[in-house]
């Protein structure tokens, strides 16, 4: 059972985003804010993430995938509210 504190969201970030450390850098961000979830590379350049956590701490996450990681280019990032699968875990997927 997940409490009312928990939320989740999926983005897909366009840019410079592949070729620059952006899955492994926003991996480290999602475990510095406690989150769980996932986050790859897409076949069209892009990356996406799915996150799930406290709100407070997925809007940390949402602001970093703004800036992204140095040496990367975020041009835009569209995210959406989605309900929480419960993951355990944290990973980078292929």
């Amino acid at each position: 059972m997940l409490d009312k504190d928990y939320a989740a969201f999926y983005a897909r970030v366009r840019g410079r985003v592949q070729g620059v450390g952006f899955r492994y850098s926003a991996l480290r961000e999602a475990e510095r804010c406690g989150l769980r979830g996932w986050v790859r590379n897409t076949a069209d350049g892009e990356v996406e993430t799915w996150m799930e956590g406290k709100p407070d701490k997925l809007a940390e996450f949402s602001a970093w995938l703004h800036r992204g990681p140095q040496f990367s280019r975020v041009d835009s990032v569209i995210a959406e509210a989605v309900k929480p699968r419960g993951y355990k875990n944290l990973q980078i997927e292929y």
